[in-house]
């Protein structure tokens, strides 16, 4: 029985390291004492897995390197975010690729799903690894590279369901990944050419997204100056077979808001400077603060005096029914309303509270039972749709909805 260890049990790492334990001896490692601990106890607070499925299943936990050694399989599933001015971040993947090259032996492979830019598995990891095990690649290990596709939050296509694009670093990694992976997704694997074209499917699926969305964003920027109800348009629209039917929003996350910067960061390294993907990121940064200008501008029609009005802000997380706050565009929301309100109160059924104050010094102090001058609705949880926003909202008042799921007849304005 083949070893594995995931490195990483993050969004991405749990889930796989869950599944291969049906069949495999798994050691899932994490840096992370806590979430160690939390999922020894069975508590998985990305809320994919159960308490029973978790402490039913046969998976070895551990935040002890040194419980690496010996393994045929590391997968790495670590985040890959940004710096502060955009540049791709890849201290977290450079120091798992450290972590792996020590325990590195030769017949092992060492395959990588964490989004990067088109060569960066082989220009920046795999002399990592060479350099930590003291072993050459293609001779002594092998590698490969399978973008992770999950979901967060989908209950309905979860990893197995999902077709997974495998690569290897020769023909026979290619066989031995694209085997591995085939025993536990049921939909079956798509075997790309090389890494770099498996690495380039991954970024640009997430680029075209943000894209389009980007461009839906901009419709409704204009239609906004126009007087016209974006949301009536897209419909109308819609009713075209070959119409691409995206909806304005908040664009963030660990992928889609991230991914555009490390295709231009490596586009710009080889000459060629992105005008599309950067400027698309350009209009979805400018969402938030186009939201306050425009609840900003209603108030006073209102005559509500914003300074002193309660605001209520609903759902904090970047997508609805997860606790993912990474990247979220909703935390830029709040700075904005902060700037001109002294009384901005945020409620979320699935952020972690802990951790929002800790990245985010953002408390989760909003109440359902009381009442509010403005309520912005920017995350469409399934529990936020049956509020009575009747009972939530003072007579003179403004509803925002983001993600325009609300009855037009009870809101006030829509993105």
């Amino acid at each position: 029985m083949k070893k594995i260890a995931v490195i990483g049990l993050g969004y991405v790492g749990f889930p796989l390291a869950y599944e291969f334990s049906k069949r495999y001896h798994l050691t899932g490692f994490d840096i992370s004492k806590k979430r160690i601990s939390e999922l020894k106890n069975g508590i998985d607070k990305t809320e994919e897995y159960s308490k029973n499925q978790i402490l039913d299943s046969k998976l070895f936990l551990s935040n002890d390197e040194k419980d690496l050694i010996n393994q045929d399989i590391y997968i790495i599933t670590v985040p890959t975010p940004l710096e502060k001015n955009n540049k791709p971040n890849l201290k977290p993947l450079i120091s798992a690729s450290k972590t792996v090259g020590k325990y590195l032996s030769k017949g092992s492979i060492v395959i990588y799903e964490s989004t990067v830019y088109p060569g960066c598995t082989e220009e920046d990891c795999i002399p990592i690894l060479e350099k930590y095990s003291n072993l050459k690649y293609n001779l002594d290990f092998l590698c490969g590279y399978s973008p992770e596709r999950i979901n967060p939050g989908d209950k309905k296509r979860k990893l197995t369901d999902i077709i997974k694009v495998v690569s290897g670093s020769n023909k026979e990694a290619t066989k031995i990944i694209d085997n591995l992976y085939k025993s536990i997704v049921k939909a079956g694997t798509y075997v790309a050419e090389s890494i770099k074209v498996a690495e380039a499917s991954k970024i640009i699926e997430n680029v075209q997204r943000d894209v389009n969305i980007s461009l839906v964003n901009e419709f409704a920027l204009i239609f906004e100056k126009l007087n016209i109800d974006t949301k009536e348009v897209l419909d109308a629209a819609a009713t075209k077979w070959n119409f691409l039917n995206y909806k304005p929003g908040l664009v963030g996350g660990h992928c889609i808001g991230v991914d555009p910067y490390y295709l231009a960061y490596k586009a710009l390294k080889k000459g060629y400077s992105p005008k599309v993907l950067l400027n698309g990121r350009k209009v979805n940064n400018s969402i938030p603060k186009r939201i306050v200008k425009s609840v900003l501008k209603k108030s006073k029609e209102l005559n509500l005096n914003i300074k002193s009005s309660k605001i209520l802000i609903l759902g904090v997380t970047f997508k609805e029914n997860c606790s993912d706050i990474r990247n979220s565009r909703v935390i830029d929301l709040i700075k904005e309303f902060k700037k001109i309100c002294d009384h901005v109160l945020v409620h979320d059924y699935y952020a972690d509270p802990d951790d929002l104050k800790k990245y985010y010094s953002i408390e989760l102090k909003g109440n359902l039972n009381h009442k509010y001058d403005i309520a912005v609705l920017a995350v469409a949880h399934d529990n936020y749709l049956k509020i009575d926003f009747s009972k939530l909202l003072n007579i003179n008042h403004v509803l925002y909805d983001v993600k325009s799921v609300l009855p037009k007849n009870i809101i006030t304005l829509r993105l």
